[in-house]
């Protein structure tokens, strides 16, 4: 059971994002987090750094993990993001999780002036980069990784960490697409999924792709995760929930219009609906696209119920697809808390 910083944040639907992390409270909400029963807080690369975030979480907690769900990974040097890890799994006693994200490509040219490429064999060989630096580390042994990417075969003394005594922090890599998929497979530890990603998606399209990737690097996938963060509209009273679901009516439709997810859309025989979308979106008709996600589509893609019966119905939906789930309620007082503290007490039996 995990949830995300800014602790109970709702979805935002179509509108701009609101509920930003305020990094001053960051210590105050991850030990809310932990002492509400959560077996780990996640933080996006959204408007603050999530290494600093999760710096200032894991100090304030003693036994909830912190994952960057995700980290976007190619603006980073395969040697920074190896040593920010590092030092963060030493911080916390083994308590940190790499979680990596591709990004798309209009971001990593336009947002952080890159040249693109094509992410999947460029997330292999950054993640293969890591687990070499952090070999080498451990170990004392030279560096020397050589791919497409990269060429990292300088481990000097003064620049090198030392060895951890608690273990090497787990990597995650977030997917859509089955190729992405099947690097995960390779060299992750874990598959996070993207929110628009069905369980049936998942266990006829992501699992035998992770599969195939664990066959080619012949690796056993024993120990091997798979992360939801479910569309959730959820609420104490029908009124609430009827907001909730306009909100997620909103959220479908936006992912809906976006290229990097039609493949989800497309297993489901939607792919006018995801043309029609784009079309929308390129048109800047905003108000218009919500209207599109009928009442079949918004049960396909989300997890609808009141507070009451939404537990229940998240089981009965993931329990079979996915070990680790990211949920949440806002909580502004006390009554709230206990409710979610039951709540993921139920969600974790």
């Amino acid at each position: 059971m995990e949830t995300v910083l800014p602790f109970g944040k709702a979805d935002s639907g179509l509108k701009v994002a609101d509920g930003a992390i305020d990094i001053r409270g960051v210590a105050a909400d991850a030990a809310l987090v932990e002492r509400l029963g959560f077996d780990g807080l996640a933080v996006r690369d959204n408007k603050d750094d999530p290494y600093v975030v999760s710096a200032l979480a894991l100090q304030a907690t003693a036994s909830v993990t912190m994952a960057t769900s995700v980290a976007i990974a190619f603006p980073r040097s395969p040697t920074v993001t190896a040593m920010t890890a590092w030092s963060l799994a030493r911080l916390s006693g083994g308590r940190f999780v790499l979680g990596l994200g591709s990004q798309v490509k209009g971001h990593i040219e336009r947002r952080f002036g890159m040249k693109w490429s094509a992410p999947g064999p460029w997330m292999r060989d950054y993640v293969l980069a890591i687990r070499a630096l952090w070999e080498a580390w451990q170990t004392g042994q030279p560096v020397s990784h050589r791919s497409a990417h990269y060429e990292i075969t300088l481990n000097v003394p003064v620049f090198t960490p030392a060895p951890l005594d608690c273990a090497m922090p787990p990597i995650h890599l977030a997917g859509v697409n089955p190729y992405m998929c099947q690097v995960s497979g390779e060299v992750a530890d874990a598959l996070r999924t993207h929110p628009v990603c069905t369980p049936s998606y998942i266990e006829q399209v992501m699992m035998p792709a992770v599969k195939r990737g664990a066959a080619k690097a012949g690796r056993s996938l024993a120990g091997f995760g798979i992360g939801v963060a479910p569309l959730v509209a959820t609420a104490t009273d029908a009124a609430g929930l009827d907001a909730k679901i306009r909100d997620i009516r909103g959220r479908i439709a936006f992912y809906g219009s976006t290229p990097a997810y039609a493949a989800c859309f497309e297993h489901h025989g939607l792919e006018a609906l995801a043309k029609d979308l784009n079309r929308l979106s390129r048109e800047q008709r905003w108000a218009e696209m919500a209207a599109l996600v009928d009442d079949d589509v918004l049960h396909l893609f989300a997890t609808v119920g009141l507070h009451s019966d939404i537990v229940a119905r998240l089981k009965a939906r993931y329990a079979a697809v996915a070990s680790l789930i990211e949920f949440s309620i806002p909580v502004p007082n006390a009554h709230e808390e206990a409710k979610l503290a039951a709540m993921v007490a139920r969600l974790k039996a």
